[in-house]
């Protein structure tokens, strides 16, 4: 019988087993938690403590996962690096949640959000006919700058900014104000009596 059996309902587990395992429980809580269920000697009690307590987290965590996922893109990432670190953060919090992520999804996640300008890397990447995501990132690193070739472009979709004109910029305005408009003199905002 393991320490894990001694979270299960009904269980037989030794005084020494439970012990064993109420010291490893305890190990691994947030300081917070260690005086908080100090009084616990059971570790199926403190277990269920926990779990009717904290389990929830799913419901918190996985629509924002599925939201990341939904709007995780390559071309919204500095490097290859920081998008590969975002995609297994948001990854693991979807499986904590239960769901399947496979590597195929991942390919295909990162395949669909190349940068329009790296349609034609996209192809080649897609014909190599990775099966792994890490073999896919491994290749993506060494090609980093062709990829990320967006970063000094607009992003997909986006509209540029107005140019701001240079004159009123600098402060050279030619609208009405002291020595301006109608009224007497001529020339560019002088006063000419």
């Amino acid at each position: 019988m393991g320490l894990g059996d001694t979270i299960k309902a009904g269980n037989k587990a030794s005084i020494q087993h439970r012990a064993k395992a109420m010291i490893f429980l305890r190990h691994h809580l947030h300081e917070s938690l260690k005086s908080e269920y100090l009084t616990v000697k059971d570790p199926l009690l403190l277990w269920k403590n926990l779990k009717e307590g904290y389990d929830h987290q799913k419901t918190i965590i996985l629509p924002k996962a599925r939201e990341e996922w939904t709007h995780l893109r390559l071309q919204d990432f500095k490097s290859v690096c920081e998008y590969n670190s975002s995609m297994f953060r948001i990854v693991s919090q979807l499986k904590l949640c239960g769901e399947n992520i496979t590597d195929g999804d991942i390919l295909e996640k990162t395949f669909t959000t190349f940068h329009a300008s790296n349609i034609i890397l996209q192809q080649q990447y897609r014909e190599k006919g990775f099966k792994k995501y890490s073999e896919l990132i491994l290749v993506a690193e060494h090609n980093n700058k062709l990829l990320l070739k967006n970063h000094e472009s607009r992003p997909t979709g986006s509209r540029s900014f107005p140019e701001v004109n240079a004159d009123a910029f600098n402060g050279h305005n030619r609208g009405r104000g002291p020595g301006r408009g109608c009224g007497r003199g001529r020339g560019r905002g002088q006063n000419h009596s």
